[in-house]
């Protein structure tokens, strides 16, 4: 059996993205790591914070259970603090990921990639999907990484910026709520949502996971704001618009191809 390494920027990244590659990979019997570069702290905080408690805690904490959920034998942090959206004040601390040196932090990622001899790493897109300075910040560490352990195969998550227009013509042809929102639109860093289908190498079907992918989400309950709206979407709906996940193959590009992240 393979053994793979998620690396993803933020708790509660895991799931919308991978989740469900996750879920089908650990029940095939493979062996998942998680590596959570930030510690997530300028999340949203919740109004039920225990004594002593504080928000790194609790997001620690609610991976922990999303990690469970979705069969991830592992979870290592790296450490580093949240940069925050672009443009926010916080950007200029030296301890966000975003200021990190990415040589320092790819051999971090290496010498783990070594312990647990892994097959696979994944990590996110040229721009982390929607231009958040961490998520660019996990692109340059994986890639770096990548070329220091060649050995290993490097997959780089990403969203179907083709399958987002469709799913919101269907959304919006069913009468639902319209909030204006276009994927083709401005993001973080002034990019577009993710990538073209024609440059998407693999897609890989999880809709025998959802359920499994939708309850990890759940877990990330202090983040109402990021999980509310989307834990508000019918069954069907969540399936249709997060049962494929999609990832560009650096070594291998398209066309686009169904299949396993497992070859």
């Amino acid at each position: 059996m393979s053994r793979l390494v998620f690396l993803h920027a933020h708790p509660d990244d895991e799931c919308l993205i991978t989740g469900g590659t996750i879920a089908l990979a650990a029940a095939d019997g493979h062996r998942v790591v998680l590596v959570v570069a930030t510690n997530g702290d300028h999340g949203e905080v919740p109004d039920d914070l225990a004594p002593g408690e504080d928000l790194v805690a609790r997001r620690r904490a609610e991976t922990e259970a999303s990690a469970r959920t979705l069969g991830v034998e592992r979870i290592v942090w790296l450490g580093y603090r949240d940069s925050g959206m672009t443009g926010w004040e916080q950007n200029a601390d030296p301890a966000n990921l975003m200021n990190a040196s990415v040589d320092e932090a790819a051999e971090r990622l290496a010498a783990m990639l070594d312990e647990e001899r892994a097959d696979l790493l994944v990590g996110y897109d040229w721009h982390g999907g929607y231009g958040h300075p961490d998520h660019i910040a996990v692109h340059r560490i994986a890639r770096r990484a990548a070329e220091l352990r060649p050995s290993v195969r490097l997959l780089e998550a990403t969203m179907n910026r083709d399958r987002m227009r469709e799913s919101l013509a269907l959304a919006r042809a069913a009468g639902m709520e319209d909030d204006g929102w276009d994927p083709d639109g401005p993001a973080d860093d002034g990019n577009p949502m993710g990538s073209l289908e024609s440059e998407i190498s693999l897609g890989v079907d999880v809709t025998a996971h959802i359920a499994t992918k939708r309850e990890a989400v759940r877990c990330h309950a202090s983040q109402v704001s990021d999980t509310s709206s989307i834990l508000s979407i019918p069954e069907a709906a969540f399936a249709f618009v997060f049962g494929t996940e999609w990832y560009i193959d650096p070594a291998r590009p398209g066309p686009l191809r169904m299949g396993s992240i497992v070859p």
